[in-house]
């Protein structure tokens, strides 16, 4: 459980980054829209865990991997906006954002499901 002071760092870096994503993103990939899905920062807010989801992105993994080898541009560029808000600025971990695939597969399994209800009765 992540406590008011976490959940409330949380919201700026994810704004922020958000925000960076969307001017400078196209320049760490071309003709793909970055989103940040979500931020989880430890409780000594050293390290923020960030979740990207990638649009019109043929590989997920290899655009992870052009963010991460960008992390520290990234982080630099997160501080220089949040300077004022935050005592220090936190180490940043990107990770895929697989919700809307796991929704999917659900989504899948229940219509499978519903069908074979169907097919029963």
């Amino acid at each position: 459980m992540e406590s008011k002071r976490q959940q409330k760092f949380a919201r700026v870096i994810q704004k922020d980054l958000g925000e960076i994503f969307q001017r400078e993103g196209n320049t760490l990939l071309p003709n793909s829209m970055i989103t940040v899905t979500k931020v989880r920062a430890t409780p000594d807010l050293g390290i923020a865990r960030v979740f990207l989801s990638f649009f019109n992105s043929p590989n997920q993994q290899l655009a992870l991997n052009t963010i991460k080898a960008h992390s520290s541009e990234i982080r630099y560029n997160l501080g220089k906006r949040i300077k004022d808000q935050v005592k220090g600025i936190p180490q940043l971990e990107f990770f895929i954002d697989d919700t809307s695939e796991y929704v999917d597969r659900m989504d899948k399994i229940f219509t499978r499901i519903h069908k074979d209800d169907e097919q029963n009765s």
